[in-house]
């Protein structure tokens, strides 16, 4: 459909003037974070006042014989064109955060009798936190950069280092309203229409456009103790890593952290890394300082080349006080777990600085024009018993033999899976163990022919999985085709749920047809 016949055709409904067609737009929202391909752009893009005005987009799009894709962006931070709809429409969501003249008052709204946070779909999870503490609340869930919509996590997992006691964010919801495939606005929870909450919940926008959740909150620490610790191999940080996040054994570290993450380090990704950015200093690293530098290169020289970094924090303050658990229970983690000694550091920051700390990262690499080049990212999910033959095949070999000037961390912490809900649509290991673990090779491209050498080295480490039995699951994942999210992502039994969800909230296969898992209406 011809880009100018969008305004025309929807002007009954109210919404053309909401729409805009003009190169400027469609550009903008074609673009992503990943910076890796051009997606094909839109005809038109929606900036919608409220959620009606989506309904009314959506069930113009069913009414036609052949509908047109329909995308909800956010801030656009995926990496394959994902938020795409080419020759369609997106649906510019930060749009519904601008009602009021530019005030979000109307789409975050906090009980405190009911200890939760509504926020629009739209809404940063960095304003979702500011808004909670002003009540002395805040989510118990988080993802590690807050600068990402409420909606576009919430359609993915949302995770950090909080995970493994909390869960994932779609653990972490009471409530949403969502517009399905064909228009309907509903309101659902696990009591009501319980189906259509699990599935829009990781379901990478497949089955309906959030557009409002509701948060459980907890009472607010306002301090963290931010530990880093470096190993020589990743045998002792994985397993400290899974004595901290055995809540439930009892042991001398055991639930001592609240948050636990890693890093592995490697070569020129040695001294420093740009999400280890301290908020109150301008230091780039806690192992920045020269003499400690040197200390470091010299184990990693010990260690064969690649060091690994326990990342956790521990939080207190607030009207639960706690500075002197928290000395005690730092007393007994720095004793206890096996890191290299003398490679220790500890910073007492504020539990805000700690959660937005990765904001820090981002505004020194914009301020050098490091920011909006291409992020060739791969996640991975992978069993726990696979994880050390993993970090031997990567992380020892294949990342170091193709070393370039490429930037960006490469992250290795575990999660607990019965914090996840098997019944929502994210897909993560399907091995019967308790511990699976999270790997984020979340490099950029800086210099010329980064990006090619790049994601040449994504699909070895995917070969290498294959070919060495390491059942992994991608997440944020991408597909060529549906026959790759089939086959390699969901399997037999999850894909034959997924398209049951699918021909029921979305027959037409309208909505996010940028993640190629449909293309065309369902036969």
């Amino acid at each position: 459909m011809p880009a100018s016949s969008f305004p025309d055709e929807l002007r009954d409904l109210g919404v053309a003037a909401l729409i805009r067609d003009d190169a400027e737009a469609t550009a903008l929202a074609s673009a992503d974070f990943g910076n890796v391909s051009v997606a094909p752009p839109p005809a038109a893009v929606l900036y919608p006042s409220c959620p009606a005005d989506i309904a009314a987009l959506l069930r113009a799009s069913c009414a036609r014989p052949s509908p047109f894709p329909v995308s909800a962006r956010g801030c656009g931070h995926s990496v394959r064109g994902q938020a795409g709809a080419p020759g369609g429409v997106v649906v510019d969501m930060p749009s519904l955060g601008q009602l009021g003249g530019g005030s979000t008052s109307g789409r975050l709204s906090v009980s405190v009798e009911g200890q939760y946070i509504d926020a629009g779909g739209e809404q940063l999870w960095v304003d979702v936190l500011h808004s909670a503490l002003a009540h002395g609340l805040t989510p118990r869930s988080w993802t590690d950069y807050l600068h990402l919509t409420v909606g576009g996590t919430l359609s993915n997992a949302g995770i950090s280092g909080q995970a493994f006691r909390h869960g994932p964010q779609i653990s972490n919801v009471q409530e949403l309203d969502v517009i399905t495939g064909s228009g309907e606005m509903v309101t659902c929870s696990k009591e009501k229409d319980g189906d259509l909450f699990d599935a829009v919940l990781g379901g990478l926008g497949q089955f309906g456009v959030i557009t409002r959740a509701r948060i459980p909150l907890v009472p607010a620490l306002t301090r963290a103790r931010w530990v880093r610790l470096l190993y020589t191999g990743a045998a002792a940080l994985t397993g400290d890593q899974e004595r901290l996040i055995d809540v439930e054994c009892g042991g001398t570290v055991s639930g001592l952290m609240d948050y636990v993450e890693g890093t592995v380090l490697a070569d020129k990704g040695l001294i420093g890394s740009w999400r280890s950015l301290s908020p109150s200093s301008s230091s780039s690293s806690f192992f920045s300082e020269p003499d400690v530098a040197a200390r470091v290169a010299k184990l990693a020289e010990e260690a064969g080349g690649v060091l690994y970094c326990l990342e956790g924090a521990l939080y207190y303050g607030g009207a639960a006080g706690g500075e002197s658990d928290v000395d005690k229970k730092l007393e007994v983690l720095l004793r206890e777990l096996r890191y290299a000694r003398g490679f220790a550091s500890v910073q007492d920051v504020s539990y805000v600085g700690f959660l937005d700390r990765v904001r820090d990262g981002e505004l020194k690499l914009r301020a050098v024009g490091l920011w909006d080049v291409p992020h060739p990212w791969l996640n991975l999910f992978l069993p726990r018993s696979r994880v050390l033959d993993f970090a031997a095949g990567v992380f020892h070999d294949i990342l170091r033999r193709g070393a370039t000037g490429a930037m960006g961390p490469v992250l290795l912490y575990p999660m607990n899976r019965n914090r996840w809900d098997s019944e929502t649509s994210a897909v993560f290991p399907e091995e019967e163990e308790e511990v699976f673990y999270t790997v984020g090779i979340l490099r950029s491209a800086v210099s010329d022919g980064d990006l090619g050498r790049l994601e040449e080295q994504n699909e070895e480490i995917l070969r290498f999985c294959e070919e060495a039995g390491i059942s992994c699951v991608q997440y944020l994942p991408y597909y060529a085709d549906q026959t790759g999210w089939q086959k390699k992502h969901f399997g037999p039994a999850k894909w034959a749920r997924f398209m049951e969800r699918k021909r029921k909230y979305d027959p037409k296969a309208i909505l996010s047809r940028g993640q190629r898992i449909f293309t065309a209406p369902l036969a």
